[in-house]
């Protein structure tokens, strides 16, 4: 592969592994745990970074565009793990749940790998994104059910 041809493959490598980590670190804690339980359960792996819990500073836009302002923090917990062939997995969740963060990291890990790739993301990754999307539309079902339609009434004196 010519140099050309990798500076044009990392931008679309890193955009996968983004896609990943956001559906792992997006995902209920339960549904990781019984959909990785038997493809992680045999890996070895040495702790990078022990699980940790935190804060970030949140951070938002005015309409979305407009000026920056700090919303607020938000608790997070990390973890960092290499499998015993060097690769490594980071894993970054919300709240403080520290055993989803060490195996979204482990998951992170085994995704790099060609040879698992493929099994991880049919058997793991499309699952928890289609769990993601049925809990969006539920969620969206149940907020459009409580919408309230204003309109204005036109009162007889007022039509011309």
């Amino acid at each position: 592969m010519n140099s050309r041809t990798e500076v044009h493959a990392k931008p679309a490598a890193i955009a996968q592994r983004s896609d990943w980590l956001g559906v792992l670190s997006r995902s209920v804690p339960g549904e990781l745990k019984a959909l990785a339980a038997d493809l992680v359960s045999d890996v070895a792996f040495e702790r990078l970074r022990a699980p940790s819990v935190g804060l970030v500073m949140v951070r938002g836009r005015a309409g979305g565009t407009g000026n920056v302002f700090n919303l607020g923090e938000m608790t997070v917990t990390r973890a960092s793990v290499q499998l015993t062939d060097g690769t490594v997995g980071h894993g970054y969740v919300q709240g403080r749940d520290k055993q989803q963060a060490e195996l979204t990291a482990i998951v992170d890990a085994l995704l790099q790998q060609p040879k698992r790739h493929d099994e991880i993301k049919s058997k793991i990754i499309e699952p928890l994104r289609q769990n993601a999307e049925a809990r969006r539309i539920e969620n969206s079902r149940k907020a459009a059910s409580t919408k309230v339609d204003f309109f204005t009434m036109v009162r007889g004196e007022n039509v011309a």
